[in-house]
């Protein structure tokens, strides 16, 4: 028994001491530069998603339309404006005629996090074919 009690002295000692804060602080400093990082990184790649999904929606309008090149061109602009992707109009590369359209993009979102800094590349691209 004075083995246990012994032992239950310690623990309150050790907590009375104050040696258990420093991992509690450490866990917390972890935790908030994992979140700090997430809401840096993870917003280009929600855009890059949404602008891949408006990407196949209109090479699907531009072949059942018969929209033209720059028509396509420019509503493909449109979206890289409303989400703020950093590319220019130029970069949007479109193939059209009767049988297939082809959207693509290329693309870098440079991502600061503190003292680490990221270049994020993407791709995004559709094809749509015709049915005939």
């Amino acid at each position: 028994m004075n083995g246990m009690r012994a032992r239950q002295l310690m623990w309150q000692r050790r907590f009375e001491r104050g040696e258990g804060r420093l991992k509690g602080i450490l866990i917390v400093v972890i935790v908030v530069l994992a979140i700090y990082t997430a809401w840096k990184m993870v917003p280009p790649y929600v855009d890059d998603y949404q602008l891949s999904d408006r990407m196949q929606e209109q090479s699907r309008y531009a072949m059942v339309n018969h929209y033209t090149e720059e028509q396509i061109r420019d509503n493909i602009y449109k979206v890289i404006v409303d989400l703020d992707i950093p590319a220019k109009r130029e970069d949007v590369k479109i193939v059209s005629n009767n049988n297939v359209v082809k959207i693509s993009l290329d693309y870098t979102v440079p991502v600061d996090v503190l003292v680490y800094h990221a270049d994020l590349h993407f791709t995004p691209n559709s094809e749509t074919k015709s049915l005939f």
